[in-house]
């Protein structure tokens, strides 16, 4: 699986599903825990919604850590 989120995009999917997810628990709303989506995509440096698109934010080509 080659990594298609890099630099930017990666920071802001964990900043953004970290923030959706503590929102989720402050506030009891169950769909802040959505944002568990953006993490894992982020972390894991792979979003399956760029592959038919064809879309790579990642500039070096490499593949995530296993």
């Amino acid at each position: 699986m080659k990594a298609n989120v890099g630099g930017l995009d990666r920071k802001l999917r964990i900043v953004v599903g970290v923030a959706l997810i503590v929102f989720a628990c402050v506030t009891g709303n169950v769909l802040g825990f959505l944002g568990v989506i953006p993490l894992a995509t982020g972390l894991i440096r792979w979003c399956p919604a760029y592959c038919p698109l064809g879309i790579s934010t990642d500039a070096s080509g490499s593949t995530p850590a296993k």
